[in-house]
């Protein structure tokens, strides 16, 4: 109950911060980079998928899920406030060890993260976001805690597809989090992942 209540008040106050900044009047530059909306945000949504590294891969072999992104922009068409929510399904090995039916379980996440992007040069970007990578299944994988703080550095390139600023957006970060479980550095979840997202 308690996480269904975080992860209802987090994509409300997604919600209201999008539309919040969408109903700021903001005139964009044209620029090579890409068209955006009238009001300068730009929404994707998009496919993740990842694979797990350090001593979290010992146990889990790749990640596959979607996200949804605002860019906020602060300076047009070249800083923008990042805030995206998403979903990760970590699949766990199986037989580990060659020990048949010793399978891990998967671990379920919902990380919500704000930041900056910054196009360094037309279409190429640098970007980083943090915030909390909620657990659906700690029972399940046999943890403690079911929030941690996460952080994700990223480098992308970002074109326009069409003329009324449709976009491709396509990112490698590295995403890590803190412990799930006190005391145990093996609950730490850590992938390399890419996000391709289409853009509007």
């Amino acid at each position: 109950m308690k996480n269904t209540f975080k992860i209802s008040a987090l994509v409300l106050a997604f919600a209201g911060f999008a539309f919040g900044a969408k109903a700021q009047t903001t005139t964009p530059t044209t620029t090579t980079t890409s068209t955006t909306t009238n009001n300068g945000i730009r929404y994707s949504i998009g496919v993740d998928a990842g694979i797990p590294l350090g001593n979290f891969k010992d146990n889990y072999k790749w990640n596959l899920g979607g996200s949804v992104q605002a860019d906020i922009p602060v300076i047009s068409n070249q800083l923008f406030v990042t805030v995206n929510a998403g979903y990760n399904n970590v699949f766990g090995k199986k037989d580990i060890g060659g020990v048949a039916g010793l399978d891990q379980t998967d671990f379920h996440l919902i990380p919500v993260k704000a930041g900056l992007k910054y196009f360094v040069v037309p279409n190429f970007y640098v970007q980083g976001e943090a915030g909390a990578a909620f657990l659906l299944n700690k029972k399940d994988v046999g943890v403690n805690k079911s929030t941690a703080f996460v952080y994700a550095p990223q480098v992308g390139v970002q074109f326009p597809v069409s003329a009324n600023g449709n976009f491709i957006d396509a990112g490698i970060r590295y995403e890590a989090t803190t412990k799930y479980a006190t005391g145990i550095n093996d609950s730490k979840v850590s992938f390399l992942g890419l996000r391709v997202a289409y853009g509007f």
